[in-house]
């Protein structure tokens, strides 16, 4: 027989908005944990077929093997969010867990706060849970939920902006005296020293699960520093021991991490998401993003999940629903203004959305067996959402959206990188693999009439300024963010992620070889486009036609231009960098054809002083 439910229902009034506690009580996998629930296993379906999300999960809580199978979390950022989990063995049999956060007030006169409303619903599978679930979640977990709710609010509630929540660090033997040393040996380093102590504060007081996964650009973010910076001193510290970086090849359907490794040679271009269930294929522009944890001989970390569904662990998802076959729901959603995408795991593609202040109050978003309709919709915001499941089967709708987070440090950006080159140059893939890079502006420069420079003065004081211009150069390759690829006798490559970096660096350059006693001439060429990276020569390198159009635009230099191709001369920024120069350069259009592009008729454009 059912024996009775229990049903518990607490309510929080609270300072904080619900903006700023969606992102601690969203984060289920820090709540419990926070809360004393126990680490959780994943398990295997045991050949059962779970679909949309659903998995089977364990734990131990006082000597008892506790085994369930969790459905999808349902969410609507930031007002609620809930779970339903049936126990296959252990005192409890079903349990169902929401929880709401609203608006203490509104109007005019509102006195800002929220009210949080924690329900959870019980039942038990036998007599042991009669007693066991009263005591554990009428008692214990209410006085755990209280206590750290109340902490969470007195948190957000004190830092408009928070990062991490204060904790007690678990040092490794000797770890505090390592750290002290490793912060004095990184104030030596090229690096901006007045961060130095800021990171060794956040090593210090930040808790497991932030320093567990530390993205360089959040961190800047918060503390308000240029994110180059902090990258390099997040590279520099793992150069010296500090810390450890680890890369995470990420879903392109959920954003989740789909596997972690610790150099680029562990990597494979085909991954398996298993929360999606989909294979894909990696690439550094996007799939790929570098983080860091300190060193396990500084402070260890512990790495345990004590929740695997958590709303705050895809924060691009604004909603997610689970509809069984036929179902409606309807939805009040507070959409920021961008465009956001309608998908199910079981179909592909989805109804694409375009929020804007001009667009529709609300619209009925329906998927039929056949998919979905191709008409981008347009709703305004705040908007009504009328989720419809018109196919046979049950469906998980997810509402994201669909710009990708800017506070990723991808491979893409990290191995453009000139201190990374510098620093990490044994990292390198393994061979015979290629990963898509994305767009990069590839530069090859060539010194002008070399071979009668060492005619002319000689041998050394020949070589002596050749060294030097490769100093020079370099020097305006980092300052723009580039990074050298490889020197081919006085011919260099060098990437950069954005175009008119790569003009600024190649242009500046030139002024100052030109500039000298004996003025050298840099014959230079820019193109932009898509790139490969692969290992040649137990170094990161790269290849494609892009690379082979780069190669050969140098050729058409005079050695006082730089000549660049249409993808960089029609960049916005380009455009608009050459426009606002107060010093005027000229750009003159040419038109020319490129050994091994015989047929192909390629416009090109010289950038130079006047």
């Amino acid at each position: 027989m059912k024996l009775y439910e229990f049903h518990y229902r607490w309510e929080w009034e609270l300072q904080s908005s619900p903006e700023a506690l969606w992102p601690l009580l969203a984060d289920t996998n820090r709540f419990n944990r926070d809360t004393g629930v126990p680490a959780v296993e994943r398990r295997s379906n045991g050949g059962a077929k779970l679909t949309n999300l659903r998995r089977r999960l364990h734990l131990r809580r006082l000597g008892l093997a506790v085994d369930w199978e969790e459905e999808p979390f349902e969410w609507i950022r930031p007002q609620r969010f809930g779970v339903v989990r049936r126990y296959l063995s252990g005192p409890i049999a079903t349990m169902r867990v929401l929880v709401e956060i609203s608006p203490k007030s509104v109007g005019p006169k509102s006195g800002g706060g929220s009210r949080v409303v924690y329900q959870v619903w019980a039942r038990p599978r036998n007599l042991l849970g009669l007693v066991a679930i009263p005591l554990q979640i009428g008692v214990i977990s209410a006085r755990r939920f209280a206590a750290t709710i109340r902490r969470y609010d007195e948190f957000t509630a004190a830092r408009p902006i928070a990062f991490a929540l204060p904790a007690r660090a678990n040092f490794a033997p000797g770890g505090k005296a390592r750290l002290l040393s490793l912060g004095d040996a990184l104030l030596k380093q090229e690096v901006a020293t007045k961060l130095v102590p800021r990171l060794l504060q956040t090593i210090e007081d930040a808790d497991d699960l932030t320093l567990a996964k530390l993205r360089p650009y959040v961190l800047a973010d918060f503390w308000q520093a240029p994110r180059r910076e902090v990258l390099e001193l997040c590279l520099w510290a793992t150069r010296l021991g500090l810390l450890e970086f680890h890369w995470t090849l990420l879903c392109p359907l959920c954003r989740g991490a789909a596997s972690e490794h610790k150099t680029l040679r562990d990597m494979q271009v085909r991954v398996h998401c298993e929360s999606c269930n989909i294979d894909f294929s990696a690439n550094f522009a996007q799939s790929v993003e570098l983080t860091f944890r300190p060193s396990p001989a500084v402070r260890e970390i512990e790495l345990n999940e004590f929740c695997v569904g958590s709303p705050q662990l895809t924060p691009h998802i604004v909603a997610q629903q689970l509809l069984a076959a036929g179902a409606q729901r309807i939805l009040h959603l507070p959409l920021e203004s961008g465009r956001y995408r309608v998908r199910t795991l079981a179909h592909p593609g989805g109804q694409y959305l375009t929020v804007e202040p001009r667009g529709s109050p609300s619209a009925i978003l329906k998927l039929q067996e056949n998919g979905w309709p191709e008409e981008e919709r347009r709703l305004a915001t705040p908007a009504t959402v009328h989720f419809e499941n018109a196919t046979a089967a049950e469906q998980l709708f997810m509402l994201e959206r669909l710009v990708w987070n800017d506070q990723a440090v991808t491979a893409a950006e990290v191995t453009a990188l000139q201190l990374f080159r510098d620093l990490f140059s044994s990292e390198a893939l393994r061979p015979g693999a290629e990963f898509s890079v994305g767009s990069l502006a590839i530069v090859f420069t060539d010194l002008r009439g070399s071979t009668q420079l060492y005619r002319e003065i000689g041998d050394a004081v020949a070589f002596s300024r050749v060294l030097n211009h490769f100093e020079i150069l370099k020097e305006a390759i980092v300052t723009e963010g580039g990074a050298v690829v490889k020197t081919i006798g006085d011919a260099v490559m060098a990437v950069f992620r954005r175009p008119v970096a790569a003009l600024r660096a190649l242009l500046h350059a030139q002024q100052k070889l030109a500039a000298g006693p004996t003025p050298l001439h840099l014959k230079a060429g820019v193109h932009y486009g898509p790139c490969i990276a692969v290992t040649l020569n137990d170094r990161l390198d790269y290849f494609g036609s892009t690379i082979n159009i780069a190669a050969r635009l140098e050729g058409q230099s005079s050695g006082s231009d730089v000549v660049i191709s249409a993808p960089v001369r029609n960049d916005p920024e380009v455009q608009e960098w050459l426009t606002l120069q107060s010093e005027p350069f000229v750009v003159a259009p040419i038109a020319a054809t490129l050994k091994g592009f015989d047929e192909q008729r390629f416009d090109l454009w010289r950038v130079a002083r006047h």
